[in-house]
């Protein structure tokens, strides 16, 4: 059974074109191809279906004609040779299929299953949808039948798996681009996408779990990350346990300067947010009209009337 580890509380972020050049150089190594890695995608992906769904009789895949879509012909295919009643949509020219995509819809072929057309208007009906449409290199608003096959899933209220990203969320901003699927659960290969944690992502992601596809760890050597998404971030020696004598002004001095007239919110906020991240002294510079009020609210916050950038009071 291929290997499904939960998200990690941090991990490395790699950006779209980053994937793909991880993709292309585990790809290249003795022993490894595009077609043996889109295997073990979408045998990750099946095994994670069966341990979240062990119920689900009934899966419908959505497919698309690039690698994405391979992997979700792989994920069809082994759900028919486990006994499950399967069913595939094709989305996109299936003349554009090409490579390990091609070879996994040709096994999938072989099988008895041939993927059936989408239409708009169809009822879905499943007891779990696999999201294998669009993959990590859309740029562009999702239309036409693309976008009415997204709005279709996410008003069944199946629950989905998105293999990878899903469909519709850009891979390094996490914005929406026109529509996109809402899944229960998304499985990531290969490397985190920064797109999974930021912008509107939290709406459309689900829970995140990633199958690194055995690459080897030479292969990340090679590549710098994009950033490190940290959840609980290693201090070090900032999270040690204090003194119980210490002094606030052994715990570091932040300044907070904001606040027009009429907007003092932000530099409360930022204020409070320092106190309880550990500062053990904040001073806010910021409009006269706020510095009299600002430490009622919280007394703890030091409050300077400042007019401008000279101003010295």
């Amino acid at each position: 059974m291929a290997h499904v580890s939960e998200s990690q509380s941090d991990c490395w972020l790699y950006r779209a074109a980053q994937c793909r050049q991880l993709d292309r150089l585990a790809g290249a190594l003795p022993g490894i191809s595009e077609s043996m890695l889109m295997e073990r995608a979408g045998a990750a992906a099946f095994a994670l279906l069966r341990q979240r769904w062990p119920q689900a009789f009934r899966i419908l895949v959505l497919c698309g004609t690039g690698n994405n879509g391979g992997d979700g012909f792989v994920v069809a295919r082994l759900a028919h040779e486990e006994g499950l009643a399967v069913k595939v949509l094709q989305l996109g020219d299936e003349g554009r299929i090409g490579g390990a995509a091609r070879a996994a819809l040709e096994a999938l072929l072989a099988t008895g299953i041939e993927p059936q057309p989408f239409v708009p208007g169809q009822a879905l009906e499943a007891d779990v949808l696999v999201d294998a449409l669009l993959g990590t290199g859309l740029e562009r608003a999702v239309e036409g039948d693309w976008c009415t096959a997204i709005e279709a899933m996410n008003a069944s209220a199946i629950p989905c798996l998105a293999l990878d990203i899903p469909s519709g969320l850009h891979a390094d901003r996490g914005t929406v681009l026109g529509a996109a699927v809402r899944a229960d659960v998304t499985l990531t290969f290969i490397g985190h996408k920064p797109g999974l944690y930021t912008g509107q992502a939290a709406d459309q992601v689900g829970e995140v779990q990633f199958a690194g596809l055995e690459v080897p760890a030479a292969v990340y050597e090679q590549v710098t990350a994009a950033a490190r998404l940290l959840t609980a971030p290693p201090l070090g020696p900032l999270a040690r346990p204090r003194r119980r004598a210490s002094h606030k002004g052994e715990h570091g001095h932040v300044l907070i300067i904001g606040g027009a007239p009429g907007m003092p919110g932000a530099v409360r906020l930022a204020g409070e947010a320092a106190l309880r991240a550990g500062a053990g002294l904040v001073s806010l510079a910021t409009h006269p009209d706020h510095a009299a009020w600002l430490p009622m609210t919280r007394p703890e916050l030091m409050s300077h009337g400042v007019a401008g950038p000279r101003d010295r009071s």
